[in-house]
């Protein structure tokens, strides 16, 4: 038997696994269908706190949803507000940040991540990450303002200081708008689980 291809989502899963353990905080800057958002909740344990954000209450609804069917909702935050606002609601060191950039699939596609949300949100969950801390983000580009949104993330991720390691990674022989992923660690952090064919 022949295994699928592992997703972007399942290689930003994989990167920040292994910052989160029982009692650590997290991040979930794009809620969408709370699929990221059970992830962490599952990962931080019962004494662990996540944090979720989205601009939707469509998005929050079905997170919520998932959180309770797995019986971890107490274990999360959820807040309609932009990710930009995230130093508004969050004072604690972060172990791991997962951002999914675009639109809420099934959904109304004029509503998109934006770039200079996204920019401000990405600095204060970098200025947040605890040393040890992780943070993923999968750029998908299909989308109208993909391309800006890709560009501004690509700016940011090559302007870090020394601080943070930062890996690119993306799909060679995928579609044309085969999503892109960076993944960012602070300085002397090893990346593992992650295939060296597969980095750019």
């Amino acid at each position: 038997m022949v295994n699928r291809p592992a997703s972007a989502v399942e290689w930003a899963r994989s990167f920040v696994a292994p910052a989160l353990k029982e009692g650590s905080v997290a991040v979930d800057a794009t809620a969408g269908k709370g699929n990221d958002t059970l992830f962490l909740a599952e990962s931080v344990g019962s004494t662990g706190k996540v944090f979720a954000f989205d601009i939707q209450e469509q998005a929050l609804q079905k997170t919520r949803e998932k959180l309770h069917l797995a019986g971890v909702a107490d274990r999360v935050v959820l807040l309609m507000e932009n990710h930009r606002q995230m130093k508004n609601f969050i004072s604690l060191p972060l172990d791991a940040v997962m951002f999914n950039l675009g639109y809420l699939p099934g959904s109304d596609r004029s509503v998109v991540t934006e770039p200079a949300n996204t920019v401000e949100a990405m600095v204060s969950a970098l200025e947040m990450l605890s040393a040890g801390g992780r943070m993923s983000v999968v750029v998908y580009t299909g989308h109208p303002g993909a391309a800006a949104e890709a560009r501004s993330v690509a700016v940011l991720a090559a302007t870090l200081d020394s601080s943070f390691t930062v890996l690119k990674t993306t799909f060679w022989n995928g579609p044309l708008h085969s999503p892109k992923i960076y993944f960012f660690a602070r300085a002397g952090e090893a990346f593992e689980n992650l295939p060296a064919e597969k980095n750019s």
